[in-house]
């Protein structure tokens, strides 16, 4: 990930015999390129935490394979559970649902920031990622790391986190970014709604609840993270992936 000075996309080119069979080989003129994908998502599971306001998650067995020939279950869960996507209609009337969001607003390629520097409550601001202004420009998609998910499923992971400041929402709804991700449960636990709508009202989609960037090693790589195809809603969870080496 990018920190003040730090290197930038790293290339993944490397010898056959380093090749691990988890991993999809491309094979190009005469060099074999690894490419690794990376889980960056929270699980979901029956009971799983979620906010005080929130719908409940529910994983429940409906049939098996003993009752019916086949395992099959029911969910019910908020539409922001765990790693999951806001879409402009979260916070704004007539704002675009997540059935009608464009792919490359949820996949393509991302840059990563370093913020576990931050403590437990303390804001990130505009000067937090002036070093990194180059990098946030128009369409750009952007994530933050603060290694804040290393606190699910504790009570005090939806509270404590470090969070996006007001004024920093208010530059990169100016910057005019396509997309914003972040390892915390929401950008903002006090300045919830003003933040949501300064970013969703610019067309911003918010990734929240990523896990496991400490595992992805370049600053920049492809980022997916798929919704659910849901007519007429405000956001879905996610299964987010980092690809590195395309």
């Amino acid at each position: 990930m990018l920190r003040p000075g730090g290197r930038g996309a790293c290339s993944l080119t490397v010898i056959a015999r380093s090749v691990r069979r988890s991993n999809l080989i491309i094979l190009t003129e005469g060099d074999v390129f690894i490419m690794k994908i990376i889980d960056l998502s929270l699980s979901i599971y029956n009971e799983a935490p979620t906010f005080t306001y929130d719908p409940k998650c529910a994983i429940i067995v409906h049939n098996t394979i003993e009752s019916i020939g086949y395992n099959i279950t029911q969910l019910s869960m908020s539409s922001h559970q765990g790693t999951h996507l806001d879409a402009p209609y979260h916070f704004i009337d007539g704002g675009l649902t997540v059935d009608k969001l464009p792919p490359e607003s949820f996949a393509g390629r991302a840059v990563m920031m370093d913020m576990s520097h931050k403590k437990p409550k303390e804001p990130i601001t505009v000067k937090d990622f002036i070093p990194y202004e180059k990098f946030v420009l128009k369409g750009s998609r952007i994530i933050y790391r603060t290694g804040w998910d290393r606190k699910f499923p504790e009570k005090d992971y939806f509270t404590d986190f470090p969070y996006l400041s007001a004024g920093l929402a208010d530059w990169f709804a100016a910057r005019e970014i396509t997309m914003l991700g972040m390892d915390t449960p929401t950008p903002n636990p006090d300045d919830w709604m003003y933040v949501h709508r300064t970013l969703l009202g610019k067309g911003v989609v918010i990734v929240e609840g990523l896990a496991n960037l400490e595992k992805v090693k370049c600053s920049e790589f492809f980022f997916v993270a798929a919704p659910l195809k849901i007519d007429g809603r405000d956001g879905s969870p996610v299964r987010a992936l980092a690809i590195e080496g395309i």
